[in-house]
């Protein structure tokens, strides 16, 4: 005889059974009206719509209306040409002749050519103009065109005509086309006091690997600190960023952790030995070091590895995946979340503009007191506060260096001429590079021939106005002609006086033989918080 007990329970069973097939059975409805309400648009705009437009093309626009709708900021549709130009992007390889180029003044321009390409050992020089691609005129064709003809599967050939200054006649060279590495890591150098500098631009798939080899290099020649420079690194892939943290932590501490729908949570842990375990690091960041960038900087914080210096980071604590889909499509989406060490996510809110731009609902790049005080606060390994609830918050805040008034007067002047400005600058650098040494020093009468490049151009700027902005100038110029006739290296050699983050980090390198001193020496500074250069 059955207790009273289980009666009830097979009563409530018996109801319950009933409201769950009853459950199916409305989402089957609902899942049915939907699909004839799509059909039925899908028919009408396809008979009755005043423009004629392809079957294939409407669905592909319900699909993008889809995708916008979710308002995901990182859902995006890709074409099979959009596909490809994201996979060159991220991937860090594409097959071409090596070299970028810009539009002047309707001609297509070399602005830099990749070491080791096609381009490097046809003596293509930065500043020659393309005027023809197979026996075919291009001028005024978009840089885009230019590009996609100068690509092409590896192995073929490809003709081009060039224009170049001093050179009478066009020259015209065949390349051979070939898998052009794109350096994420454009040089590593060694600066005063023996602290190395990495510059990273992005997590591609070569990322970690051009790392490594910088590290180990500036390491063999007595690297006594480093700084990885991931200011406006926009970040890439997930396991490029393992890899990175990995470097600098011992096997089997935990980089990030991954939670997802209906999946359980991932933590992803070092697993290989470290190349540089105990060498000073600080890492550089700003308000566009984002994503991979932020989950390097998080786990090296958070364990106390390194010292973050800089401004606030993007805040992207989000996850995406990409699905392939039929006719060569695919689909981004957000699918995650990802958590620091101890446990913080660092997703700043965000709202999407009706013309597709992210805009935060509390900026705040330089986290004043009452804005840090409002966010979630964790433990890094030894016990310092560390913030969660939106970005990587540096532990010393370091601003750029701001301009003067008469120097933002004369940025805004140059702003309503801004290509004119560019090409001004440009030409001027480029032309005055050729009679100059590395040690270079910018003097008023080169002053005086960039000022003659900017009237020439219709750049009408009052020579008071000018002259108000000499360092302003100055800056400009020092960079622009050193990059073009001495490259990368040489260029930020140059400049590290102008950069006041890069300064910092030297000066307390200089000071500190561990990490541990480092972060010491920014508590001593400023226990509990932050505070800017002082």
């Amino acid at each position: 005889m059955k207790s009273p007990r289980s009666k009830k329970a097979i009563i409530a069973i018996a109801l319950v059974a009933p409201l769950l097939v009853g459950g199916f059975v409305i989402q089957r409805r609902e899942s049915q009206n939907g699909a004839r309400l799509f059909q039925q648009v899908i028919a009408i705009v396809n008979d009755r719509y005043v423009d004629s437009l392809s079957v294939g093309a409407l669905y592909e626009k319900a699909a993008r209306g889809l995708v916008a709708e979710l308002k995901d900021p990182y859902a995006e549709l890709y074409t099979p040409k959009d596909l490809e130009m994201f996979n060159q992007n991220t991937g860090g390889f594409y097959a071409g002749v090596g070299m970028t180029i810009v539009s002047q003044d309707g001609l297509i321009t070399v602005e830099r050519v990749f070491p080791h390409s096609p381009s490097e050992r046809a003596g293509i020089r930065v500043g020659d103009k393309i005027v023809a691609v197979d026996t075919t005129s291009i001028r005024n064709w978009k840089t885009e065109q230019v590009s996609a003809k100068l690509k092409g599967p590896p192995g073929t050939q490809v003709k081009a005509g060039f224009l170049r200054s001093g050179v009478a006649n066009q020259f015209n060279v065949t390349f051979t086309r070939e898998v052009i590495r794109i350096p994420m890591v454009p040089y590593s150098i060694m600066l005063d006091n023996k602290i190395g500098f990495i510059p990273l631009t992005g997590f591609s798939e070569t990322a970690s690997a051009e790392v490594r080899d910088a590290l180990t290099q500036l390491v063999k020649q007595g690297a006594k600190g480093i700084v990885l420079d991931l200011r406006s690194n926009p970040g890439g892939f997930l396991e490029q960023a393992d890899t990175l943290t990995n470097m600098f932590l011992d096997k089997g501490q935990e980089v990030v952790s991954i939670r997802q729908r209906r999946e359980p949570t991932i933590t992803h842990v070092t697993t290989q030995t470290p190349v540089a375990p105990a060498i000073p690091l600080v890492i550089l960041t700003d308000g566009r070091s984002a994503s991979a960038s932020e989950i390097v900087a998080g786990a090296l914080q958070d364990h106390d590895r390194a010292l973050v210096l800089g401004t606030t980071s993007f805040g992207k604590g989000l996850v995406q995946s990409m699905y392939r889909i039929d006719g060569g499509y695919a689909i981004k989406l957000t699918t995650a979340k990802w958590y620091t060490p101890s446990g913080r996510s660092i997703q700043r809110e965000r709202t999407l503009t009706d013309d597709g731009q992210l805009v935060e609902v509390h900026p705040d790049s330089l986290e004043s007191d009452s804005s840090r005080a409002a966010r979630p606060k964790f433990k890094s390994d030894g016990g310092r506060i560390v913030y969660g609830g939106g970005a990587i918050t540096p532990d010393i805040i370091v601003p750029y260096d701001t301009l003067t008034d008469a120097e933002r007067r004369f940025d805004r002047l140059l702003a309503t001429k801004s290509q004119e400005a560019y090409l001004a600058l440009y030409d001027y650098s480029f032309e005055i590079g050729k009679t100059l040494k590395p040690d270079f020093v910018i003097t008023p009468q080169m002053r005086d021939g960039f000022y003659g490049e900017l009237v020439k151009r219709g750049v009408n700027i009052d020579r008071k106005e000018f002259d108000s902005a000499e360092a302003y100038v100055n800056r400009m110029l020092d960079v622009r002609i050193s990059t073009l006739t001495f490259g990368d290296s040489t260029a930020k050699r140059r400049s590290v006086k102008d950069d006041a983050q890069l300064t910092k980090a030297l000066e307390l390198l200089r000071r500190g033989s561990s990490t541990k001193e480092l972060l010491g020496m920014a508590a001593a500074a400023s226990p509990g918080t932050t505070r800017n250069r002082e």
